[in-house]
């Protein structure tokens, strides 16, 4: 009996020294946490009181916020400030305000790769290939991408002045446009007639707020036309809503089948399960009678691996194209006090069958690599090269003439007899003045070639393959 309340006398000392070190643990955690951030503020009040730049405290704690995200070390982790929140969301919203202009940025110049139809940039008359100069009187020179759309940023209504370089014309020309609500649209698709067979095409955008209805939209579209096989295609999708992905594999399968995993930092997983809709059946017998077939690229990330992942290792689609990017992990959004946001990676995702593509990517089925041209960039050129020459506006040419069929020798930039001659003859089949000679009338020809080869179906290679793949199917 002695022995026996001893051993629970010891027992009960354990517990109690276990609690108290729990609870001095506990305390000392804010302590050093404290004095963390005293440090911060040490650092804070030094440069307000002694530095010899004027640097007011929003801008410190901007900076602040933004170097914690960044420490982390995880490019999908990020601090937006109250305006690049606003753009963020825009992004994957249904409607967002601004002028309807896709921009790229080649080589450091800002240019319009095309204004969205029907948007106030159309209307105004912007076009493709014209370079961005100004925005409401701040010169683009030397600003990112990021910046550019800062300054196109603000209220329906406003209007935005800009200052545009159109190359064919060699002028400027000054432009107000007024921004408008627009909607984002996020999936297109259209009926492609193959040897007497009607085919659907539907491209995926991205998946933002209301791309599942969207896609039951053109699900509706091509099941009127009645076509016979589909093709869908998530190329240079980089991701975006995951209860979109959801709602979409719902129109797959309705009972309750995984289309994924989420893993915690635990190491917790839990299961992502269709879900049966009623409405949604039709879809559901139309898409497992059909031929499919999913094309995807090397820009194909995050929520359109997802979606790729279960068509593919449900067996549902053949995966056309090349590896995806491989982004494997899913990001939470919560709004900072400051209106601003902070985006962290909180879990993995893995497929159906528990694979996790984090930097590796989902494989394609069929390995098609797209034609070289398609990887071109497009630029903007100027200034007057002759043979004998070497520059790398005529590298550049060269590469788009040797893949367009000119018989081009070389590609290093050298302007030799070969190249001479194919210039010619580029110059008489477009009409321009004749001679050998490279200028900005040749470089916008050029251009406009490379522009009308990458919109032809024909010269797309993985698209080609995906038809090919789904026409072998009625044989």
């Amino acid at each position: 009996m002695r022995k026996s309340r001893i051993f629970l006398l010891v027992v009960a000392m354990v517990c109690i020294g276990i609690i108290v070190y729990g609870v001095m643990k506990i305390k000392a955690q804010p302590q050093e946490e404290q004095a963390s951030f005293a440090v911060v503020n040490e650092l804070h009040q030094l440069i307000t009181s002694e530095s010899v730049y004027d640097v007011n405290s929003e801008k410190l704690v901007e900076g602040a916020l933004r170097g914690m995200a960044n420490a982390i070390n995880d490019p999908y982790s990020t601090y937006y400030s109250e305006q690049e929140a606003a753009l963020h969301k825009q992004t994957l919203a249904s409607e967002r305000i601004g002028i309807g202009v896709e921009l790229a940025d080649a080589n450091g110049k800002i240019i319009v790769v095309a204004p969205i139809k029907a948007s106030p940039a159309e209307k105004a008359g912007i076009r493709p290939l014209d370079e961005l100069i100004q925005i409401n009187e701040v010169r683009l020179d030397g600003k990112s991408m990021g910046e550019v759309r800062k300054l196109m940023y603000g209220k329906e209504g406003e209007a935005v002045e800009l200052v545009i370089y159109r190359p064919e014309l060699d002028q400027h020309l000054k432009l107000v446009v007024k921004r408008e609500r627009l909607k984002n649209d996020t999936v297109e698709a259209e009926v492609l007639e193959v040897e007497g067979r009607k085919l659907g095409y539907i491209t995926i955008n991205l998946f933002g707020e209301k791309t599942a209805e969207e896609w039951k939209e053109a699900l509706d579209g091509v099941m009127k036309e009645e076509v016979e096989g589909l093709i869908i295609d998530v190329r240079d999708n980089p991701g975006g809503y995951l209860h979109s992905v959801a709602q979409m594999m719902s129109m797959f399968e309705q009972k309750e089948k995984i289309f994924a995993y989420m893993q915690n930092h635990d190491g917790v997983t839990e299961p992502l399960k269709t879900k049966e809709v009623e409405q949604f059946q039709p879809y559901v017998n139309w898409l497992r009678d059909t031929p499919l077939t999913l094309i995807q690229n090397e820009g194909s990330a995050s929520a359109s691996e997802v979606f790729a992942g279960a068509l593919q290792d449900w067996k549902r689609s053949v995966i056309i194209g090349v590896t995806s990017f491989g982004k494997g992990t899913v990001q939470q959004t919560w709004d900072l006090q400051n209106g601003g946001e902070v985006k962290l990676s909180t879990n993995k995702w893995l497929t159906p069958s528990k694979k996790w593509i984090h930097d590796v990517g989902i494989e394609p089925d069929v390995e098609v690599t797209q034609h070289p041209l398609y990887s071109v960039e497009t630029k903007i050129l100027k200034g007057r090269f002759e043979e004998g020459e070497y520059s790398e506006e005529v590298a550049y040419s060269q590469r788009i003439l040797s893949e367009l069929g000119y018989s081009i020798s070389r590609t290093d930039g050298f302007f030799d007899k070969d190249t001479a001659q194919e210039v010619e003859s580029f110059r008489k089949k477009h009409d321009i003045a004749e001679g050998s000679y490279m200028d900005e009338v040749f470089f916008h020809e050029l251009t406009e070639e490379l522009q009308t080869f990458k919109q032809s179906k024909v010269n797309d290679m993985q698209l080609q393959m995906a038809i090919s793949y789904i026409m072998h199917q009625f044989e």
